[in-house]
């Protein structure tokens, strides 16, 4: 797959947008201040393709971006740090949700987190609902950059014995957004996932 032909294709604020359940969706989610948008300007070798804001949590849509007639990455709201009002983040809250429950061609969920704060009580959220749907996940412990090699190992290890309860199939990488660190076994994954 070439991620760097990923396109801006529109951003939903209810299911209803979504473009036809058809072809095969990945999708990336993360708490506020994991990274999520460097992750992607990562992936697509595109600095502008996600807004990267130094206030957490600028998401607050659905936002698709097509890789090919048939594929798609879809970048899910923020969760769990932004500065808005309880209503709005219940509303995001929802629509992640229902999106997730209801869409058809969604293959897998990548799911971002800082590798100081791995597994916050969102991220085992999101575990718990991909462990009710059969979901496959990939974890990113991004900004591992922050870290020396073994620390950035001991929380891997760490992060392997905390996903033991979960029966869908989770996998677990070492990343850095701005070292481009991991980036060619999180591209194998996400090609796995696009070659179903």
């Amino acid at each position: 797959m070439n991620y760097q032909k990923a396109l801006f294709l529109l951003s939903v604020a209810n299911l209803s947008q979504l473009p036809p359940d058809e072809g095969i969706e990945v999708a990336i989610v993360g708490r506020s201040n994991a990274g999520k948008s460097s992750v992607l300007n990562q992936l697509t070798q595109n600095k502008k393709l996600a807004r990267v804001s130094k206030t957490p949590g600028r998401t607050q849509l659905i936002n698709l971006f097509k890789l090919d007639e048939h594929c798609r990455l879809a970048d899910l709201p923020g969760y769990g740090y932004a500065k808005v009002p309880p209503s709005v983040k219940q509303k995001w809250q929802a629509l992640l949700d229902s999106y997730l429950r209801s869409r058809e061609c969604l293959r897998g969920l990548i799911l971002v987190m800082d590798i100081r704060h791995p597994l916050k009580e969102f991220d085992h959220l999101m575990l718990d609902w991909t462990s009710q749907c059969d979901l496959p996940v990939h974890i990113l412990l991004n900004k591992s950059d922050k870290l020396t090699q073994s620390a950035a190992s001991k929380t891997l290890r760490e992060v392997k014995e905390g996903l033991k309860p979960y029966e869908n199939e989770v996998t677990v990488q070492i990343f850095s957004a701005t070292k481009g660190k991991g980036i060619k076994e999180f591209r194998e994954k996400m090609d796995g996932w696009f070659d179903q």
